[in-house]
């Protein structure tokens, strides 16, 4: 298994790409639009585009970028920035994220509540120029799983603030710098570097690669893209971020297929059911209480946070 990181310029920005090559005898499941689903795939790549990309083919687009003749594989798009990318590891799985949260989402918000913005969106993405003092957002508190009474500082993460204010007070539940709508720099801002037009988007994706070096089934890969899911939101709500991720998140999960199952490795207890006492081959649980699952889970884990507090320190700080 390789990772690779490369550039490329398109549309007049310098953008990084990072791919995967496991050849064969893997098995993926992923909610990329480009190989998505369940089978088998020889590579991930996750191609970094321009936060203003307005292409209505990302299908093509990713098919051009893709590594020619090396068979069928998972294409993601980001406009985060790929060469920030976090990488950890847990008994053998390993967990690659790039992350971007300019606008972090609830999954269940109410209808036609926008998503405010935790970075307004007038910067030239490559740049990311700062802004005044008054209008900088605040660095998110981050939650302590010791201090369970003290919660981050977003006022969006009280479910009231979300739920039950009306729809006329919602906006006042959030300081100045979580704008819901992007906005020009006011009088006496200092010009960001090679500034854009108001609306254009600050990164705001966070993908994720998982791989895992034992074989599962299809319902254990269901159950590991849950559990990854779920250590994703943990990272966040713990670095402070009012949200469950954003709404353009994607994830895969790569495992070996049942021909080059490597066993249960280290660690202790079972790690995939024996019905007849014997080996009974793919792992069938990937949840995050399963041996495989929880491994996932906590390189998902580190992979996001750092991530998230990468994300913070280079937009928020």
């Amino acid at each position: 298994m390789k990772m690779t990181l490369g550039y490329r310029h398109e549309d007049g920005a310098r953008l990084a790409s990072l791919l995967w090559e496991f050849g064969p005898g893997w098995r993926m499941i992923s909610s990329a639009m480009l190989g998505g689903g369940i089978g088998p795939r020889a590579w991930v790549l996750n191609a970094q585009v321009v936060a203003a990309y307005a292409r209505m083919d990302p299908l093509d687009h990713l098919a051009e970028l893709a590594p020619q003749g090396a068979g069928a594989g998972v294409g993601m798009l980001t406009a985060a920035s790929v060469d920030r990318y976090v990488q950890a590891s847990d008994g053998g799985v390993e967990a690659v994220a790039t992350v971007g949260l300019r606008v972090p989402t609830w999954a269940a918000s109410p209808e036609g509540r926008p998503d405010p913005e935790l970075r307004p969106a007038f910067a030239d993405p490559a740049t990311f120029g700062p802004l005044s003092p008054d209008r900088a957002p605040r660095t998110p508190t981050p939650y302590d799983p010791a201090r369970p009474d003290r919660t981050p500082n977003h006022p969006l993460l009280h479910s009231a603030a979300l739920h039950d204010a009306a729809p006329a007070d919602r906006t006042s539940h959030s300081p100045a710098s979580l704008d819901s709508a992007p906005r020009d720099p006011a009088p006496g801002d200092e010009a960001p570097r090679g500034s854009a037009p108001s609306g254009f988007p600050a990164p705001g994706t966070i993908n994720i690669i998982v791989a895992v070096p034992v074989a599962f089934t299809d319902a254990a890969l269901i159950n590991a893209v849950m559990t990854v899911t779920e250590a994703k939101t943990q990272a966040l709500i713990e670095a402070g971020f009012p949200g469950t991720g954003t709404a353009s998140d994607a994830v895969c999960v790569a495992v070996r297929d049942a021909g080059t199952h490597q066993g249960t490795g280290g660690g202790s207890g079972v790690g995939r059911a024996t019905w007849d006492g014997g080996d009974a081959g793919p792992e069938l649980f990937g949840g995050p209480r399963s041996i495989w699952g929880a491994r996932i889970a906590r390189a998902v884990h580190r992979a996001v946070l750092a991530g998230a507090r990468q994300w913070t320190a280079t937009h928020l700080g």
